[in-house]
């Protein structure tokens, strides 16, 4: 790939994301979608890249303490230790709506996560070097 690059001018370092913004829709009801999400978000902290991880959906559950302990999927890795390595390298957000639908406040989510809207995601997911996927 990077002498295929190279041939343009351009390299691996020069066409890959310094951001990646990931929102992540799914829960418990798919906990592979789920844990994938969570798992690329932590590779990408581990790598060097800056992260933005959006819960959302039945994922918003996990910004409160103790649930994602809650989480169980065989053969992978454990949610909250992806989740505590996101905290402490990346920004983990609540989504404003999803929040309000299951009565979740500021005061209830884990130290670390905001609760921020629609605008936020769009100006982060459409910054400069940033790659945006949902799961």
């Amino acid at each position: 790939m990077a002498k295929a690059l190279g041939c343009s001018g351009l390299d691996y370092d020069s066409v890959m994301a310094k951001k990646l913004v990931i929102k992540v829709t799914a829960g418990a009801d798919a906990p592979e979608r789920c844990s994938q999400a969570f798992t690329v978000a932590a590779v990408a902290v581990a790598s060097g890249v800056e992260v933005s991880l959006w819960l959302t959906g039945e994922s918003a559950w996990f910004a409160l303490p103790g649930r994602a302990a809650e989480f169980e999927l065989p053969h992978a890795a454990p949610l909250p230790d992806l989740l505590d390595s996101l905290l402490a390298g990346g920004r983990v957000t609540l989504c404003t709506q999803c929040a309000a639908r299951r009565d979740i406040t500021e005061k209830d989510v884990l130290d670390g996560v905001r609760i921020a809207g629609a605008q936020v995601f769009v100006q982060e997911a459409l910054g400069d070097g940033t790659q945006a996927l949902v799961y």
